[in-house]
This record gives structure tokens, sequence and C-alpha cells, in this order.
């Protein structure tokens, strides 16, 4: 999340769908007889034929979850909700919207920061137990910690991206515990939607603060570390851009599997939606974070049925209207957790 008291505001053209991206087939989650052919086209239009993660080496269930994600894409929304820590229980938001709704989110949002590796292990295990789908972030320092680290570094870049500086060892020891927390549910077979470096366009982290370029090579760096060097097969990788979906910030298809936006103006996020899927990706688009959620029929209206919305936590989720939050996770066009239907590998 960047400053959430500002609104947060065609990627390389030449780079068209390859062997990863999203296949349109039969979905095996819910969805009315009457689907929404235009959304469902607009859906397509951004999606290529593969259903192949980027990672050649995916596990079985990465492969099987990114599988149901792109069968519902374009037909339904997955609910997704972020947890705080620090409300006398994590399960602060996802209690509030069974006590409004009646039901569960199909997503829980996770987030490293300040450190809380072995916390979020413990509430994702948990969370997949159930039959729910987990998503972490990193609002994290170049060394660690958490929020206000993440907006207050100011890295040299030249010194950042080069194997072999203190700068980098510094950086590369952090990343280490947080794969270590993500070897952890590897081994559980528990597949995540990895979300680091989020709203990098926006520039206010330290991430995108040395521009476009070096964010993709930070991006690919991490991607290659990740992968080759710590063996981590069970990551969906998710590329979230702030509300403006900026130019040249795109690190490639063979480098991600799910593109996204965020805003907090309480739109469906339409302008986004264009914006990515004019880059013909291949990938599901996703609504990573937003404060109130629009109508169902407000995403219909726009045509932007995202993959998946995620609300953000503490007061954001409960300034939402509950007549309207009851509607949407009562919707024929939104999965629950009760819902969520991943077919076996």
């Amino acid at each position: 999340m960047g400053n959430k008291f500002m609104l947060a505001f065609l990627a390389l053209s030449m780079l068209t769908a390859t062997t990863s991206g999203c296949v349109k087939g039969d979905s095996t989650v819910k969805a009315p007889a009457q689907t929404t052919s235009k959304i469902e086209a607009s859906a397509s239009s951004a999606s290529s034929k593969s259903g192949k993660l980027s990672d050649p080496k995916a596990t079985k269930e990465a492969q099987a979850l990114y599988t149901y994600l792109c069968d519902s894409f374009g037909k339904v929304m997955i609910s997704c909700q972020q947890e705080s820590t620090w409300m006398g229980s994590p399960d602060y938001e996802v209690d509030y919207i069974k006590e409004v709704t009646g039901k569960y989110p199909a997503m829980r949002g996770l987030d490293f920061m300040n450190g809380d590796f072995s916390g979020v292990v413990e509430r994702s295990k948990a969370w997949h137990d159930k039959g729910g789908i987990v998503t972490i972030c990193w609002h994290t320092g170049i060394n660690g910690k958490g929020y206000q680290e993440s907006l207050n570094d100011t890295p040299d870049f030249e010194k950042l991206l080069t194997p072999g500086t203190p700068e980098y060892k510094g950086m590369v020891a952090n990343w280490d515990k947080a794969a270590d927390a993500l070897s952890k549910l590897q081994d559980d077979n528990i597949p995540v939607l990895w979300r680091p470096f989020h709203e990098f366009d926006g520039q206010w982290f330290w991430w995108g603060k040395g521009g476009k370029e070096n964010f993709v090579k930070l991006w690919q760096m991490m991607y290659d570390y990740f992968t080759e060097k710590k063996g981590l097969h069970n990551l969906i990788w998710v590329l979230g851009y702030s509300g403006d979906v900026k130019d040249g910030w795109y690190p490639g298809n063979d480098y991600c599997d799910i593109i996204g936006s965020d805003t907090y103006d309480n739109s469906t996020n339409k302008k986004a939606w264009k914006r990515l899927a004019a880059m013909n990706t291949g990938k599901p688009m996703t609504f990573h974070e937003c404060g109130l959620v629009p109508s169902v029929e407000k995403f219909e209206k726009d045509e932007d049925l995202w993959s998946y919305f995620m609300i953000w936590h503490t007061d954001f989720i409960k300034k939402n209207d509950k007549e309207n939050l009851k509607e949407v996770y009562n919707s024929d066009k939104v999965i629950t957790l009760d819902e969520v239907n991943i077919p076996k590998k």
C-alpha cells in the first residue's frame, strides 16, 4: 500500500504473449447462465492460449491454482481481504466480513512487514487448510523492517544491483528471510500469489525510486534469485502497478504470471483495466488493492470483472457500506471461501 491519503495514480508493445499466460477454457467455478459476454471477450482479448506459469518448474499445486484463476478470469471475481495484525486478532477483518455478509473471503492477503515471517507462515497454513487461497506482499526496507523503511529508504541502485557490493549483500540477506518463509509453505504444498515491490510505478516506495529500468532489473533479479538460487517453485508472481499503469515498467512475460493495478478512488479501476489489457500479456488481471469495493453491477457495467479484488485492512474494510458488501459477497459473480474449487492435478 502506498500513501493512502493520496489517490494512487501501454507497457512494451513488442512484448506479446509467449509460453506463459492464461488459458481461456471451461471454468470449474460457479457462473450463472447469463455470463456477461462483453466482459469475457474483454478478458479473452488480453489472454493467450498457454495457461502455463512463467516458472517451468512450478509445483503442481501452483499450476493447478493458476489454471483455476485463468479459467475463472472474466467470468467471476475471487474475493480477497488484506489482514492486519494489531487489532486484537489477525482475523479482525475476515471475522468482520463473516459477521456482515455471512461469508468469508476466498483469498487472504498477508504481509511479511516488520519481519513477521513465522506469523505469516502460520496464518497462511491455517487459511490454506480451510480451503482458501493465500497472497503475500511485503512492506520492507532494503535491509528489513516495515512500512516507514519501505517509503524512506533511498538506495544507490548502481551499487544495490551489483552482485558482491555491501548494498547488494544486505538486500539479498533480507530476501533470504522471505525465501526461507516461502520455502516452508512450499514444503507443505501451499502455492502463494507472491506480490513483491507493489505500486512500483508510483515511485513512493524505495523499489520504484530508481526509475523503470532499475525496477525491471530489480524484479528480474529477485525472480531469478528466488526460483533458481532458492528453489522456490510454489510462487505465482503478481506484478502490481499503481493506478496509472505507467509505460515501460513491465519486466517481461517470462517474469510474472498476473498483472494488476490498485486505486483508492472508489471506482472499478476501469482506466487501469484498459491499459493492462492493451499490453496483451496473456495474463489474468487483478484489482490487488482497493478501499471501497464497488457494486457488482458497476463492475459489470464497466466491463472489468477482475480476477480478484482485495479490500485493504482496518478502516478501509470498515468504511464499506454494509449492504453493498453483503450484496457483493453473496453475488453469483463473486467467489467466497466456501466456493473455492481448485481441481487436483
